[in-house]
């Protein structure tokens, strides 16, 4: 199944699938669990919007690369243009909605990139490297520093965050980005993942929510 922007009832959404602009170690926890560094400002990279798949009916993880790690995230999806220091306003506006997204790693690999201070984009931009359902609308949340996010694992809650834990909070980090490059309608941000992540393995059974907002169930096939 290929993936399509749609809202959580079903509605389809006519933007383009762009690029997925990543925030790592935005969550101070989940960079110590690592053993790296916390950035004195945010940590950017892009994953190519081929690398999307849905998380409806499960998903595959290519094992005969390593340890695959999840690590689940807030995702942004962006609905209006944005560039060059746009207000808070703008962003806001700009915003189209939120979902419960999967953002993997191959983590054997990329301990290797890291050991030659090289480019993360064979651990982070493989096919299938980044997991999103349907997305809520974007007032769903009045208070963005409140979005909760949460996985659970074969019926253990292995995640369990809330964005008013973020190094980096959605807005300004939006307006970050923005200042450095274009974003696009059908563009995806994610806005880092919290503490607990670990390995998938075929047959892992998911959960992946918002709580409060949606709720998805998967697997890995």
């Amino acid at each position: 199944m290929s993936y399509q922007h749609q809202y959580l009832d079903g509605t389809r959404i006519h933007f383009p699938l762009g690029k997925v602009v990543c925030i790592g170690r935005n969550y101070a926890e989940h960079a110590k669990e690592l053993d790296n560094p916390i950035p004195s400002e945010p940590l950017l990279f892009i994953k190519p919007g081929s690398c999307v798949v849905p998380l409806e009916g499960g998903f595959k993880i290519p094992t005969e690369r390593g340890a695959v790690h999840y690590e689940a995230e807030i995702a942004v999806l962006v609905g209006k243009p944005l560039s060059t220091h746009p207000s808070e306003e703008e962003v806001r506006d700009a915003i189209s909605g939120f979902a419960p997204a999967l953002d993997l790693t191959l983590r054997d690999v990329q301990a290797k990139l890291k050991e030659k201070g090289l480019p993360w984009e064979l651990a982070k931009s493989f096919d299938g490297a980044c997991v999103l359902p349907p997305f809520v609308v974007a007032d769903t949340f009045e208070d963005l520093t409140d979005i909760g996010i949460r996985l659970s694992i074969n019926g253990e809650v292995r995640q369990d965050g809330n964005s008013a834990m973020m190094l980096n909070p959605i807005v300004p980090v939006i307006q970050h980005i923005a200042a450095h490059f274009s974003l696009l309608p059908g563009d995806v941000i994610l806005t880092g993942t919290p503490v607990g992540v670990g390995p998938l393995r075929v047959g892992d059974e998911l959960v992946l929510e918002l709580p409060g907002a949606s709720r998805f169930e998967s697997r890995v096939l």
